[in-house]
């Protein structure tokens, strides 16, 4: 059975993610015009879930940022590095950090504080090109 998060439109899902707090993979830039993605946590904490936790039906990064392309989204030419630590990882005593890939996309239908732009976005039909 598939879960309710899985019934809504792309960009709906992806808002209310981005909206919720108890995600840390993903949020708003300062201007709320951008989203960033931490990508190895964004796939831990969202794309790796299953059963009715499942919020997209992929569990790869790569086809999600084929969703973003395809709902009008464009990665921003910066990217950053930012590292993350856990406290006892495992059984370990000590602290492991590891360095997380950060994205920043934009759409200009896609706003902090404007959720009335979501109905703006539709998904783009790819052409494909004979050979």
């Amino acid at each position: 059975e598939e879960s309710d998060a899985l019934q809504l439109a792309f960009p709906r899902k992806l808002w209310m993610i981005v909206e919720n707090d108890a995600f840390k993979s993903v949020r708003w830039s300062d201007s709320g015009n951008t989203v960033i993605i931490d990508e190895k946590l964004f796939q831990k904490e969202i794309l790796d879930r299953d059963g009715a936790d499942k919020v997209f039906a992929t569990h790869y990064m790569k086809s999600f940022i084929r969703q973003l392309n395809l709902y009008g989204f464009s990665k921003m030419h910066q990217i950053a590095w930012r590292p993350v630590c856990r406290a006892r990882w495992f059984t370990e005593e000590r602290s492991v950090c590891v360095v997380s890939k950060l994205h920043f996309y934009y759409c200009p239908y896609f706003k902090r504080d404007f959720p009335e732009l979501l109905l703006k976005m539709k998904r783009r039909v790819g052409v494909t090109g004979s050979s």
